[in-house]
Protein backbone atom coordinates (compact mmCIF):
# COMPACT_ATOMS: atom_id res chain seq x y z
CA UNK A 1 0.00 0.00 0.00
CA UNK A 2 0.86 3.44 -0.42
CA UNK A 3 0.34 4.92 3.21
CA UNK A 4 -0.10 8.92 4.35
CA UNK A 5 1.83 9.09 7.66
CA UNK A 6 1.51 12.18 9.63
CA UNK A 7 4.26 12.96 12.20
CA UNK A 8 6.29 11.24 9.77
CA UNK A 9 9.67 13.09 11.24
CA UNK A 10 8.52 12.27 15.31
CA UNK A 11 9.94 9.78 17.28
CA UNK A 12 7.10 7.69 16.49
CA UNK A 13 6.57 8.18 13.25
CA UNK A 14 9.83 8.00 11.85
CA UNK A 15 10.18 4.54 13.06
CA UNK A 16 6.95 3.71 11.74
CA UNK A 17 8.39 4.90 8.20
CA UNK A 18 11.28 2.52 8.52
CA UNK A 19 9.04 -0.02 9.58
CA UNK A 20 6.73 -0.26 6.45
CA UNK A 21 9.41 0.41 4.16
CA UNK A 22 10.93 -2.59 5.65
CA UNK A 23 7.41 -4.27 5.05
CA UNK A 24 7.35 -3.51 1.67
CA UNK A 25 4.83 -0.39 1.77
CA UNK A 26 5.54 2.64 -0.27
CA UNK A 27 5.39 5.82 1.95
CA UNK A 28 3.87 9.57 1.71
CA UNK A 29 5.42 11.18 4.40
CA UNK A 30 3.58 14.78 5.68
CA UNK A 31 6.66 16.92 7.38
CA UNK A 32 5.91 20.61 7.97
CA UNK A 33 10.05 21.82 7.53
CA UNK A 34 12.96 21.72 5.44
CA UNK A 35 14.39 19.92 8.18
CA UNK A 36 11.78 17.40 8.53
CA UNK A 37 11.65 16.85 4.91
CA UNK A 38 15.18 15.59 4.45
CA UNK A 39 14.65 13.40 7.31
CA UNK A 40 11.55 11.72 6.10
CA UNK A 41 13.60 11.92 2.48
CA UNK A 42 16.44 9.84 3.99
CA UNK A 43 14.48 7.50 5.79
CA UNK A 44 13.31 6.57 2.30
CA UNK A 45 9.58 8.45 1.97
CA UNK A 46 8.03 10.50 -1.20
CA UNK A 47 7.53 14.01 0.89
CA UNK A 48 4.38 15.83 1.34
CA UNK A 49 5.01 19.34 2.46
CA UNK A 50 2.35 21.05 4.98
CA UNK A 51 1.12 21.10 8.36
CA UNK A 52 -1.53 19.87 10.64
CA UNK A 53 -2.83 23.45 11.15
CA UNK A 54 -2.96 23.60 6.91
CA UNK A 55 -6.45 21.17 6.63
CA UNK A 56 -6.06 21.56 2.78
CA UNK A 57 -2.82 19.71 2.80
CA UNK A 58 -3.86 17.25 5.84
CA UNK A 59 -6.67 16.46 3.03
CA UNK A 60 -4.13 16.25 0.11
CA UNK A 61 -2.15 13.97 1.62
CA UNK A 62 -4.96 11.17 2.89
CA UNK A 63 -6.42 11.70 -1.04
CA UNK A 64 -3.19 10.26 -2.58
CA UNK A 65 -2.76 7.17 -0.34
CA UNK A 66 -4.35 4.08 -0.06
CA UNK A 67 -4.30 4.00 4.04
CA UNK A 68 -3.22 6.76 6.44
CA UNK A 69 -1.61 6.47 9.71
CA UNK A 70 -2.21 9.42 11.90
CA UNK A 71 0.89 9.70 14.23
CA UNK A 72 1.06 13.88 14.21
CA UNK A 73 0.42 15.97 17.35
CA UNK A 74 1.32 19.14 18.52
CA UNK A 75 2.96 18.43 21.85
CA UNK A 76 2.39 21.95 23.31
CA UNK A 77 1.14 20.96 26.86
CA UNK A 78 0.76 24.18 27.73
CA UNK A 79 -1.93 24.56 25.46
CA UNK A 80 -3.15 20.75 25.72
CA UNK A 81 -7.06 21.47 25.12
CA UNK A 82 -6.32 23.74 21.95
CA UNK A 83 -4.14 21.09 20.88
CA UNK A 84 -6.67 17.40 21.37
CA UNK A 85 -9.43 20.12 19.34
CA UNK A 86 -6.72 20.39 16.42
CA UNK A 87 -6.58 16.39 16.10
CA UNK A 88 -9.87 16.40 16.44
CA UNK A 89 -9.84 18.52 12.65
CA UNK A 90 -7.10 17.01 11.61
CA UNK A 91 -9.12 13.20 12.17
CA UNK A 92 -12.21 14.64 11.14
CA UNK A 93 -10.66 16.22 7.67
CA UNK A 94 -8.96 12.69 6.78
CA UNK A 95 -12.27 10.66 7.51
CA UNK A 96 -14.26 12.99 5.11
CA UNK A 97 -11.74 11.96 2.39
CA UNK A 98 -11.20 8.28 2.92
CA UNK A 99 -15.17 7.82 3.28
CA UNK A 100 -16.86 5.32 1.27
CA UNK A 101 -13.38 4.13 -0.21
CA UNK A 102 -12.34 1.06 2.42
CA UNK A 103 -8.80 2.67 2.99
CA UNK A 104 -7.50 2.21 6.33
CA UNK A 105 -7.05 4.79 8.65
CA UNK A 106 -5.01 4.11 11.94
CA UNK A 107 -5.28 6.85 14.84
CA UNK A 108 -2.80 7.34 17.73
CA UNK A 109 -4.40 7.78 20.90
CA UNK A 110 -3.48 7.16 24.62
CA UNK A 111 -3.75 4.54 27.23
CA UNK A 112 -3.57 6.97 29.98
CA UNK A 113 -7.37 8.22 28.79
CA UNK A 114 -8.31 4.44 30.31
CA UNK A 115 -6.24 5.47 33.99
CA UNK A 116 -8.06 5.21 37.02
CA UNK A 117 -10.20 2.33 36.28
CA UNK A 118 -8.55 -0.78 37.45
CA UNK A 119 -6.31 -2.46 34.54
CA UNK A 120 -6.75 -0.99 31.45
CA UNK A 121 -7.88 -3.20 28.30
CA UNK A 122 -8.62 -2.66 24.62
CA UNK A 123 -12.36 -3.34 25.38
CA UNK A 124 -12.27 -0.13 27.37
CA UNK A 125 -13.69 3.12 26.42
CA UNK A 126 -11.64 6.30 28.24
CA UNK A 127 -12.64 6.99 32.02
CA UNK A 128 -12.69 10.66 31.05
CA UNK A 129 -14.75 13.27 29.05
CA UNK A 130 -13.36 15.63 26.47
CA UNK A 131 -13.93 18.35 29.02
CA UNK A 132 -12.08 16.12 31.83
CA UNK A 133 -8.93 15.05 29.91
CA UNK A 134 -8.92 17.01 26.34
CA UNK A 135 -6.70 14.30 24.43
CA UNK A 136 -10.38 11.96 24.48
CA UNK A 137 -11.12 14.36 21.59
CA UNK A 138 -9.37 12.06 19.50
CA UNK A 139 -11.09 8.94 20.48
CA UNK A 140 -14.40 11.00 19.99
CA UNK A 141 -13.14 11.75 16.79
CA UNK A 142 -12.68 8.22 15.55
CA UNK A 143 -15.44 6.87 16.62
CA UNK A 144 -17.65 9.15 15.02
CA UNK A 145 -15.57 8.13 11.83
CA UNK A 146 -15.63 4.36 12.33
CA UNK A 147 -19.81 5.14 12.50
CA UNK A 148 -19.14 6.56 9.00
CA UNK A 149 -18.11 2.80 7.99
CA UNK A 150 -14.61 4.29 7.72
CA UNK A 151 -12.34 1.08 8.55
CA UNK A 152 -10.60 2.87 11.54
CA UNK A 153 -8.22 1.40 14.25
CA UNK A 154 -7.29 3.04 17.48
CA UNK A 155 -3.37 2.31 18.24
CA UNK A 156 -3.41 3.69 22.36
CA UNK A 157 0.16 4.65 23.09
CA UNK A 158 1.82 3.77 26.53
CA UNK A 159 2.38 7.19 28.55
CA UNK A 160 5.77 6.39 28.31
CA UNK A 161 7.62 5.16 24.32
CA UNK A 162 10.50 5.17 25.59
CA UNK A 163 14.10 4.37 23.38
CA UNK A 164 17.04 5.96 21.85
CA UNK A 165 16.52 9.56 20.99
CA UNK A 166 13.28 10.26 23.06
CA UNK A 167 13.90 14.37 23.66
CA UNK A 168 10.60 15.20 23.97
CA UNK A 169 8.62 12.53 26.35
CA UNK A 170 7.64 12.28 30.21
CA UNK A 171 10.39 11.02 30.84
CA UNK A 172 13.35 13.52 29.27
CA UNK A 173 10.68 15.80 31.12
CA UNK A 174 11.33 14.34 34.37
CA UNK A 175 14.95 14.35 33.46
CA UNK A 176 14.98 18.05 33.09
CA UNK A 177 12.85 18.67 35.76
CA UNK A 178 15.06 16.87 38.20
CA UNK A 179 17.84 18.66 37.29
CA UNK A 180 16.15 22.09 37.27
CA UNK A 181 15.21 21.43 40.72
CA UNK A 182 17.85 19.72 42.14
CA UNK A 183 16.01 16.75 43.03
CA UNK A 184 14.33 13.88 41.58
CA UNK A 185 10.17 13.53 42.58
CA UNK A 186 6.87 11.47 43.02
CA UNK A 187 3.73 12.40 44.32
CA UNK A 188 2.70 10.62 47.52
CA UNK A 189 3.56 6.91 47.74
CA UNK A 190 4.19 6.78 44.31
CA UNK A 191 2.66 3.65 44.10
CA UNK A 192 1.08 4.88 40.84
CA UNK A 193 2.17 2.61 37.35
CA UNK A 194 2.68 4.09 34.11
CA UNK A 195 2.91 1.48 31.31
CA UNK A 196 5.65 1.22 28.54
CA UNK A 197 6.61 0.31 25.22
CA UNK A 198 9.86 0.92 22.93
CA UNK A 199 10.03 3.10 19.94
CA UNK A 200 10.27 0.17 17.52
CA UNK A 201 8.01 -2.58 19.18
CA UNK A 202 5.16 0.54 18.95
CA UNK A 203 6.13 1.05 15.10
CA UNK A 204 5.58 -2.64 14.40
CA UNK A 205 2.33 -2.54 15.95
CA UNK A 206 1.24 0.61 13.44
CA UNK A 207 2.11 -1.97 10.76
CA UNK A 208 0.13 -5.00 11.94
CA UNK A 209 -2.87 -3.14 12.37
CA UNK A 210 -2.63 -1.97 9.32
CA UNK A 211 -2.50 -5.08 7.26
CA UNK A 212 -5.05 -6.27 9.66
CA UNK A 213 -7.68 -3.32 8.33
CA UNK A 214 -10.09 -4.19 11.17
CA UNK A 215 -13.32 -2.12 11.54
CA UNK A 216 -13.74 0.13 14.67
CA UNK A 217 -10.67 -1.55 17.29
CA UNK A 218 -8.86 -0.70 19.63
CA UNK A 219 -4.92 -1.93 20.27
CA UNK A 220 -2.58 -1.79 23.05
CA UNK A 221 1.26 -0.67 22.69
CA UNK A 222 2.06 -1.38 26.19
CA UNK A 223 4.98 -3.97 26.50
CA UNK A 224 4.65 -4.54 30.04
CA UNK A 225 1.60 -3.97 32.79
CA UNK A 226 2.76 -1.11 34.54
CA UNK A 227 6.21 0.32 36.24
CA UNK A 228 5.46 2.75 39.45
CA UNK A 229 6.81 6.40 39.50
CA UNK A 230 8.65 5.98 42.74
CA UNK A 231 10.71 3.53 40.78
CA UNK A 232 11.27 5.75 37.82
CA UNK A 233 12.11 8.88 40.37
CA UNK A 234 14.73 6.19 42.15
CA UNK A 235 16.53 5.56 38.79
CA UNK A 236 16.40 8.69 37.90
CA UNK A 237 17.89 10.27 41.47
CA UNK A 238 20.81 7.70 41.51
CA UNK A 239 21.77 8.67 37.60
CA UNK A 240 21.69 12.07 38.45
CA UNK A 241 23.08 11.87 41.87
CA UNK A 242 20.18 13.17 42.98
CA UNK A 243 18.00 13.22 46.42
CA UNK A 244 14.54 11.05 45.37
CA UNK A 245 11.80 12.78 47.40
CA UNK A 246 7.88 12.54 47.71
CA UNK A 247 6.08 15.64 46.87
CA UNK A 248 2.32 16.53 48.14
CA UNK A 249 -0.69 18.77 48.19
CA UNK A 250 -0.14 21.96 47.09
CA UNK A 251 4.21 20.77 47.25
CA UNK A 252 2.93 18.66 43.96
CA UNK A 253 1.34 21.43 42.49
CA UNK A 254 4.19 23.27 42.21
CA UNK A 255 6.39 21.46 42.07
CA UNK A 256 5.30 19.70 38.45
CA UNK A 257 3.45 22.25 37.31
CA UNK A 258 0.75 21.25 34.57
CA UNK A 259 2.78 17.64 34.88
CA UNK A 260 1.12 16.79 38.14
CA UNK A 261 -1.78 15.36 36.28
CA UNK A 262 0.60 12.91 34.40
CA UNK A 263 2.95 11.91 36.94
CA UNK A 264 -0.04 10.71 39.58
CA UNK A 265 -1.91 8.65 36.22
CA UNK A 266 -2.66 5.46 37.37
CA UNK A 267 -2.33 3.38 34.09
CA UNK A 268 -1.97 -0.60 34.35
CA UNK A 269 -2.02 -2.12 30.51
CA UNK A 270 -2.66 -5.10 29.58
CA UNK A 271 -1.98 -5.69 25.40
CA UNK A 272 -3.18 -9.22 25.72
CA UNK A 273 -6.23 -8.73 23.24
CA UNK A 274 -3.83 -7.28 21.13
CA UNK A 275 -1.01 -9.75 20.81
CA UNK A 276 -3.63 -12.31 20.52
CA UNK A 277 -5.34 -10.39 17.77
CA UNK A 278 -2.31 -9.32 15.69
CA UNK A 279 0.81 -11.90 16.62
CA UNK A 280 2.06 -8.89 18.40
CA UNK A 281 5.18 -10.19 21.11
CA UNK A 282 7.30 -6.83 21.97
CA UNK A 283 10.77 -7.57 22.57
CA UNK A 284 12.32 -4.27 22.94
CA UNK A 285 14.02 -3.03 26.23
CA UNK A 286 11.55 -2.42 29.63
CA UNK A 287 11.22 0.87 30.55
CA UNK A 288 13.32 0.71 33.68
CA UNK A 289 15.77 -1.06 31.62
CA UNK A 290 15.98 1.73 29.49
CA UNK A 291 16.83 4.16 32.15
CA UNK A 292 18.95 2.14 33.93
CA UNK A 293 20.95 1.83 30.35
CA UNK A 294 21.74 5.49 30.59
CA UNK A 295 20.54 6.45 27.67
CA UNK A 296 18.41 9.58 29.28
CA UNK A 297 21.12 10.89 30.91
CA UNK A 298 23.73 11.48 28.08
Amino acid sequence: MRVFVTGASGFVGSAVIRELIKAGHQVLGFARSDEAAQAVANAGADVHRGSLEDIESVKAGAAAADAVIHCGFVHDFSNFKASCELDRRVIETIASVLEGSNRPFIITSGTALLSGNGLATEDKQPSFTAEQFPRVATEDAARAAAKKGIKVSIVRLSPSVHGEGDHHGFVPMLVRLAKEKGISAYVDGGTNRWTGVHRLDAARLYVLALEKAADDVNYHASSEEGVQLKDIAEVIGRHLNLPVVSKTGDEATEHFGWMKHFVTLDNPTSHQITSETLGWDPTGPKLLEDLEAGIYFK
